[in-house]
């Protein structure tokens, strides 16, 4: 049983994820379990992917990191982060893009708690409604049995799923006061939200959520980050994209659509 501070979608972010490390830190949490999208759309994947690997993070591959290491293809991406995971194909390190290599689809804490990125058999699954919970609950079950609570990523947004049989509950996150008790019993998909925030609007806040393992609860927090220091370094070294290259983009898609083309390369 312990502390585990749980995070992902840090994105190249490394501001929000020093003021993350630095709040865990503050709260006593040491052990971190990261759901993936450890690079992409910001300038510092290799500085953030060495705080996960210094730290000893439990860590899975997001689709990012996958794109991001030639694993996966552009198909699926949008044109703003089909172009930054391009940069970040040209300026991973060596070392860094091999440790991306290790990381796993799922991983396994404790036991009762798994890990994954987007959907439970597809990376680049966005789980956002009762729907795809009702079908990734069924995968959880036969993939596995007896754990019953899905950590994932993917969304940018925290949230929690209840089971209870074939049932969904969208879990009011302001009701109870970011924090929730997993029952016994229940099935959960839990997302921490997201350490990067540079695609969301209004405040700019590094997501992240605390699991005691001792009494099974998660609690919800954010923390103020850098974001002007994260965005000039992310202009500055090209993994914003110009509305000439967005277009250009828009037509190579079409083209390569009507020639039946993938774009994955």
């Amino acid at each position: 049983m312990a502390l585990y501070g749980v995070l992902g979608d840090i994105h190249g972010n490394r501001e929000a994820l020093q003021a993350v490390l630095e709040k865990l830190d503050g709260l006593g949490v040491s052990r971190l379990l990261c759901v993936g999208d450890v690079v992409g759309y910001n300038a510092d994947p290799d500085e953030c992917a060495t705080r996960l690997r210094l730290r000893e993070a439990t860590c899975i591959a997001g689709n990012h990191d996958l794109i991001g290491t030639g694993r996966l293809g552009f198909e699926r991406c949008s044109n703003k982060a089909m172009h930054a995971l391009k940069r970040t194909r040209r300026e991973l390190l060596p070392e860094t893009a091999a440790w991306l290599e290790t990381l796993p689809s799922h991983a396994l804490v404790e036991d009762r708690y798994v890990l994954t990125h987007g959907g439970v058999r597809d990376v680049q699954q966005y789980m956002t409604h009762p729907k795809h919970v009702i079908e990734n609950v069924a995968y959880l079950r036969a993939d596995f049995p007896a754990r019953n609570v899905c950590f994932f990523g993917h969304t940018h947004d925290q949230k929690v799923f209840e089971v209870v049989g074939e049932t969904v509950r969208d879990i009011d996150l302001a009701a109870s006061e970011g924090r929730i008790r997993l029952e016994p019993g229940r099935e959960y998909f839990v997302n921490p939200g997201s350490v990067d925030a540079a695609r969301k609007r209004g405040s700019k806040l590094a997501q992240f959520a605390v699991l005691d393992t001792s009494d099974a609860t998660v609690t919800f927090a954010d923390v103020a980050y850098d974001d002007d220091a994260s965005e000039e370094k992310a202009r500055e070294n090209g993994y914003r994209i110009e509305p000439w290259r967005d277009r250009l983009y828009d037509l190579g898609r079409r083209i390569n659509a009507r020639l039946g083309i993938a774009n994955g390369a």
